[in-house]
């Protein structure tokens, strides 16, 4: 069986959604906290299966029987993300899991300035570790995130965001989606390292001339504003200290240049060109 964690969230939904067209329902395990966020999917065949990221034991019972594993990272951070991947690891060479795809981020360096790089860099050495196959997704940043990244911009086209001159190969969430089930369905792991990107690198400025071109925003730039205002601003939206720290890590990394990397992994995967940028934002408007 193929079992996904986090089946609930976005990236999770659609890969179960594309998994259906590619298997049995019964051969596929739906792992989520809480039934009922799969409410729609109730009657269709596939198995879902109730375990919690703080509680060992349960994610052993959800993973019992299951041979190929997607271990979509944690939404927490620090070191409770941390602590919850460890524990996904350690049921699944506990249950016999025999191949796990782990969807990690670009450059998981130790240098690196995204602290959820850090949390990713320990789980895939875990995973080497733990004698399953495995295949890392090192993903970029997904299209979707770009209206929460710009927020108001979406509606006048002006940026305010600490990225610098930093560029980003920004990938659709849902050719990423479709990637891990072609993986997912596909041959056996072979101990393989992707990073899956879009094809073009965008800056924010870029994204702010796309803005005026396809909305008609005259006032459209990226204004680059300090990373101090960014987090303080985040703070005033209601963050706490450590989510603000979060996303002001992305910002960081993105202008130290982390995610400008360009490979054609996921043009293979889908046997097509991936959906560009331009692209997605012409669907907003």
């Amino acid at each position: 069986m193929i079992a996904i964690t986090g089946a609930n969230g976005n990236l999770g939904k659609a890969t179960l959604s594309f998994l259906m067209k590619k298997t049995l329902p019964e051969n596929i395990v739906a792992i989520v906290r809480d039934a009922g966020k799969l409410s729609e999917y109730a009657g269709t065949g596939i198995h879902i299966r109730t375990a919690d990221y703080e509680d060992q034991e349960s994610l052993e019972k959800a993973l019992a029987g299951v041979h190929r594993l997607l271990q979509i990272s944690a939404s927490a951070t620090g070191v409770r993300a941390m602590a919850q991947e460890t524990r996904v690891v350690h049921a699944a060479v506990k249950c016999g899991v025999e191949e796990v795809a782990y969807t990690s981020t670009l450059f998981p360096h130790e240098s690196a300035h995204f602290h959820a790089a850090h949390i990713c860099r320990n789980t895939e050495a875990l995973i080497r570790q733990s004698g399953m196959r495995y295949v890392f997704f090192r993903n970029s940043m997904y299209h979707e995130t770009i209206p929460l990244f710009i927020g108001e911009a979406m509606g006048d086209g002006r940026i305010a965001y600490p990225s610098g001159s930093g560029r980003v190969s920004f990938a659709s969430r849902k050719d990423i989606a479709e990637a891990l089930s072609n993986v997912l369905t596909g041959p056996a792991f072979g101990n393989a390292t992707y990073d899956i990107t879009g094809a073009e690198t965008f800056s924010f400025a870029d994204i702010a001339l796309t803005l005026k071109d396809l909305a008609g925003y005259q006032e459209a730039a990226h204004m680059d504003i300090s990373p101090e205002d960014y987090r303080k601003g985040l703070l005033g939206y209601g963050l706490g200290e450590e989510e603000a720290g979060f996303y002001a890590s992305m910002a960081d990394s993105i202008r130290a240049g982390e995610f400008e990397k360009t490979h054609h992994s996921l043009e293979g995967f889908l046997g097509r060109k991936p959906l560009g940028v331009q692209e997605y934002l012409r669907e907003l408007f």
